[in-house]
């Protein structure tokens, strides 16, 4: 009879815990946690996320109070001491014009960030409406859109940017903001246009579509929270290829120009001198990888978080 007991009780106890949705631990009460607060539970755990929010964190602090790493002025200089190497209070030595390269390099964070998270925006947003639109509606709107993406995917983005900067006389960052958006947009409008399609065709949607809900209320309510995870994952991503274009285009010449201190334009100034004076290219060299690599460490782990098949 203890036996007969025994086997009971191991019937009737739960061999598991209960999960959430995809398999997730519960959250507090016993109810599923949301996509995103399981992202974020993810992603605290993640060490590359970490590392790469806590140097992205510090980037962003020099790009806005670069004061806090340098008094000098990056564009006083002293041709007596062109390319010469460090020395007290220089730890990086001077460049051909006898600038402090260690200077430029903090203050040229300023105008690559703000290239890279200005496009970014950009053109999430242009894309996402576009995308989310096109998708959501169909018809006539989607194979515009679609066609349109065709255009622009077929202009090669250096080219694009010899052409199209070249006859702009700005020395902001804004004409260079705009053309990567102008470039930008149409791979998460697709991302966009995607995502929309298949969260449309969920029973919740159909449900509400059902009950008499608008075409606003359904894209903004319904359709539009579970649709904008892939576009974070990709704008993300695509963040840091907008620094990398920006310089790349800063090093032809048709970028950001002087007097703005820029990481294109140190590396563009300092190819020439590499074998006299290295350290006039490897500082804003590193510098540059060292973020692009940050921000493209942040994607990745934005992207395990948010997509449960890869967990």
């Amino acid at each position: 009879m203890d036996l007969a007991m025994s086997e009971a009780e191991t019937i009737d106890r739960p061999e598991t815990e209960p999960t959430g949705e995809e398999g997730t631990p519960p959250g507090p009460g016993g109810k599923p946690r949301s996509l995103w607060t399981d992202a974020w539970h993810q992603l605290r755990r993640n060490p590359v996320f970490i590392v790469s929010s806590l140097l992205i964190l510090f980037l962003v602090l020099i790009a806005i109070w670069p004061q806090l790493l340098t008094d000098t002025d990056p564009l006083r200089c002293d041709l007596g001491k062109s390319q010469q190497g460090s020395e007290p209070g220089h730890p990086f030595g001077f460049d051909t014009q006898g600038c402090d390269v260690y200077a430029r390099t903090v203050h040229g964070a300023r105008a690559s960030i703000t290239v890279g998270i200005a496009a970014t925006l950009g053109a999430a947003l242009l894309g996402s409406l576009l995308g989310g639109l096109a998708g959501f509606f169909g018809g006539w709107s989607d194979a515009l859109l679609s066609r349109t993406a065709d255009v622009f995917f077929g202009i090669p983005v250096v080219l694009g940017g010899l052409v199209f900067l070249s006859v702009v006389t700005s020395t902001t960052v804004w004409p260079v903001v705009g053309f990567i958006v102008l470039l930008g947009w149409p791979q998460i409008a697709r991302i966009a246009r995607g995502s929309v399609i298949t969260s449309k065709q969920h029973d919740y949607v159909q449900a509400a579509r059902s009950l008499g809900a608008g075409s606003p209320r359904l894209l903004l309510r319904h359709v539009a929270p579970n649709a904008v995870a892939p576009v974070i994952v990709v704008a993300t991503i695509a963040l840091g290829t907008y620094i990398a274009l920006e310089a790349t285009l800063s090093f032809l010449g048709v970028g950001l120009r002087p007097p703005t201190v820029s990481w294109g334009i140190d590396i563009s100034n300092a190819a020439p001198q590499i074998r006299n004076a290295p350290h006039m290219l490897l500082w804003p060299a590193g510098a540059l990888s060292v973020t692009v690599l940050a921000f493209i460490m942040l994607g990745d782990a934005v992207r395990d978080a948010l997509d449960p098949k890869l967990r």
